[in-house]
């Protein structure tokens, strides 16, 4: 994926065939699934969450949230064109945004399927035929709804991320758009990644999409997600959720890359139910977008159940990265590995808010998380906030914090060696962020090591 600091700063010229009014109304929400077909049991799902949504609280921890005026939002842009299985049908102007951030480059190199999001549609969306023959369901979570009924309203929005479980879920689950359905069958291996991109294109918009992930027995899925937004004035909203069944004995590797721009809002929630002997991997890279909440989290349910969370953020100036993972384990002889590496510069700040809760019958749990601070100047800051509560002895919980700024004397030695302060200084990050980067796909890798440069090159 190519970066594109022009992608990231401009909006492409493209005028939507539908724009919502600002706020949320019931008659928003409403019109948002009528304009979809969907069936009514979806349509009563928004209600009810939306009706939710108006009476509950904004969270009273963590980053303010007083710049969001959530009555200056538009909840539903739609772009003027249908979604597509080939890029020549998307029209000229959308294309070429996708074609900057390196989308259809990767497809064709590297990626088994792809979608493409602009504003609350998808534009594009393909997957390889081969995996296709072999029962993988890759679809546009909008068309999901109507070609999958019975599977969607199984699990949509049910007991991994309820309606009810916070106020920005509430507003999700009234106006969610697009996303992605996957469907894995027992013992299919996807060797080759999937990926959908999402860009928010709307001064004052806000994107909702909808990832679903049912990996089922036996089975193992790599899943991309990757995220931008233009630079404007006025706030943006990210409230999407990613939902993720790991069935006995599957795998699930989910990596994102969110670049959203400085004035979006990124309050996000994603989390997974993994049953026996699965497994579940987060990699998660948050960068971009003025204030950050988002916490992965696993709930290991069945024995012998793993996750495996790597995670980096980089806070600028302006900018909160409030990030984390949470990890509940209810069943025996389950593990789980958490690193979260943090980058602050320019006075930017970035706390590690953690959760893990072992109940009384996860015999043997084992349980290591480890947090890496690293600022890059004296005006930054970066917070550790971990919550531990074990209800039993039987188990091996370990958490190491360290924070950090680069030594004057590893850039003393690398300036000695003929490097610049600057190259000497992406170097010593090159290594902070190493466990991570190694992680990703090449493209990825280098895709992130770029974004977080450039961020950088601002402020250092």
């Amino acid at each position: 994926m190519a970066v594109a600091r022009e992608v990231y700063e401009q909006a492409s010229v493209h005028e939507p065939k539908f724009t919502a009014p600002f706020g949320l109304t019931r008659e928003t929400v409403v019109d948002i699934s009528a304009q979809k077909g969907e069936p009514a049991w979806m349509l009563d799902k928004r209600l009810k969450a939306f009706e939710l949504f108006e009476t509950a609280p904004f969270p009273a921890w963590g980053p303010s949230l007083s710049g969001l005026d959530v009555a200056r939002i538009t909840y539903f842009v739609r772009p003027d064109t249908q979604e597509s299985k080939t890029w020549d049908d998307v029209p000229v102007e959308i294309r070429d945004t996708f074609e900057k951030l390196g989308i259809p480059q990767a497809e064709r190199e590297a990626l088994g399927g792809v979608g493409a999001q602009y504003d609350s549609d998808m534009v594009y969306h393909n997957l390889k035929a081969d995996l296709a023959t072999k029962g993988v369901v890759f679809e546009n979570m909008d068309v999901a709804v109507h070609r999958y009924p019975e599977l969607v309203r199984e699990y949509f929005m049910t007991n991994c991320v309820p309606a009810h479980d916070h106020k920005f879920a509430m507003l999700h689950a009234a106006v969610w758009s697009g996303g992605t359905f996957i469907y894995v069958p027992k013992g299919v291996k996807v060797e080759i990644p999937l990926q959908a991109y999402f860009r928010m294109n709307t001064e004052r918009g806000g994107q909702f999409e909808h990832t679903l992930i049912i990996a089922d027995e036996g089975s193992d899925v790599h899943y991309i997600e990757g995220c931008s937004a233009p630079k404007f004035q006025a706030a943006a909203l990210h409230a999407g959720c990613v939902e993720i069944f790991v069935k006995k004995g599957a795998r699930v590797r989910y990596s994102s890359i969110e670049n959203w721009s400085k004035n979006t809002f990124n309050l996000n929630t994603k989390r997974a139910v993994v049953d026996e002997g699965g497994t579940i991997e987060w990699l998660n890279g948050n960068m971009g977008s003025g204030t950050t909440m988002l916490y992965p989290m696993s709930i290991l349910r069945g024995k012998g159940a793993r996750s495996d969370y790597l995670g980096i953020a980089f806070a600028g100036p302006g900018q909160f990265q409030d990030t984390g993972h949470k990890l509940a384990i209810v069943a025996p002889d389950c593990s789980a590995n958490v690193v979260s590496k943090s980058l602050s510069a320019g006075g930017g700040k970035s706390t590690y808010r953690g959760l893990v809760k072992i109940t009384g019958g996860a015999e043997r749990a084992t349980v290591k998380v480890q947090c890496d601070a690293l600022m890059l100047d004296g005006q930054s800051t970066s917070t550790t906030t971990p919550v531990m509560r074990v209800e039993r002895a039987d188990v091996t919980v370990a958490h190491e914090a360290s924070v950090g700024r680069l030594g004057d004397r590893e850039l003393f030695y690398l300036q000695s060696r003929g490097l610049t302060e600057a190259e000497a200084t992406r170097m010593l990050v090159a290594g902070f962020l190493e466990p991570v980067v190694r992680e990703l796909p090449l493209e990825y890798a280098v895709e992130l090591v770029k974004l977080i440069e450039l961020e950088m090159d601002s402020v250092c």
